[in-house]
């Protein structure tokens, strides 16, 4: 079976008609498809500073999206809001890991952030989680919010999940992982970890300019991005589009 995922990431909702109108132009892109899709996976940095006001507009925005829509929380999120006014629950701060099984794989969406820092880390209990998950055949996705490879942009390469081989070793011992989803970099780029394709997914509300691009780290003019996957067997091939 063939399955179809996109991807965005970093929507940095913050109550302003800029980053709603690009939030919004991605999403109408996303339901404008001529195809279905399977899953829209939303990889953190949903909402800027984590209020509730922030996921209530974050809540109203992916409601109107036509596909099953998973989330996981990035570093500008906040768990407890996150939790109420996104996902409906009751306030905690413990780890956000959902378990999905969507076209005959087992879609993880995990929470590695660290409370108040911008870096990421896989903690004891949510590599446990993982463990647990993966103890199938099932193909499987692992998806997260930070990049656990350099990209080779100085500051960004700062701020990725520490100690990624915590991660590896997760990822080693489960052969039908097909693949690592993340965000967080805002560019789209690919490359390998733990022997496994690693995809990061552009950005909605800002691109990142490479050093050698020149100019500022940040780019405010380009276009919103969405990563497309399409999963054949335990093949993964990636598309990347602007919105």
């Amino acid at each position: 079976m063939t399955a179809l995922f996109a991807q965005i990431s970093d929507l940095h909702l913050d109550g302003s008609e800029r980053a709603a109108d690009r939030a919004r132009r991605t999403i109408d892109y996303v339901n404008g498809l001529a195809g279905p899709l399977d899953a829209l996976l939303v990889t953190g940095d949903i909402a800027d500073n984590g209020t509730e006001a922030e996921y209530e507009e974050v809540r109203e925005l992916l409601a109107t999206v036509e596909a099953p829509v998973l989330t996981c929380p990035g570093n500008h999120d906040v768990r407890g809001p996150y939790r109420k006014a996104l996902l409906g629950e009751e306030p905690s701060g413990g780890p956000i890991n959902r378990r999905h099984d969507v076209a005959g794989l087992t879609i993880l969406m995990v929470d590695a952030t660290v409370p108040e820092r911008g870096h990421g880390y896989l903690d004891d209990e949510t590599a446990e989680w993982i463990h647990g998950q993966l103890g199938e055949d099932t193909p499987a996705l692992i998806v997260l919010h930070h990049p656990p490879a350099r990209i080779y942009e100085p500051f960004v390469d700062t701020i990725l999940l520490h100690e990624p081989d915590r991660l590896a070793a997760v990822v080693e011992a489960h052969p039908q992982v097909l693949a690592v989803l993340t965000g967080h970099a805002h560019t789209a780029c690919a490359t390998t970890f733990a022997g496994r394709p690693l995809i990061v997914a552009p950005s909605v509300t800002y691109a990142l300019r490479m050093p050698w691009e020149g100019g500022s780290l940040d780019n405010w003019d380009q276009p919103p991005g969405v990563a497309f996957h399409v999963v054949d067997g335990n093949r993964v091939t990636t598309h990347f589009r602007v919105a």
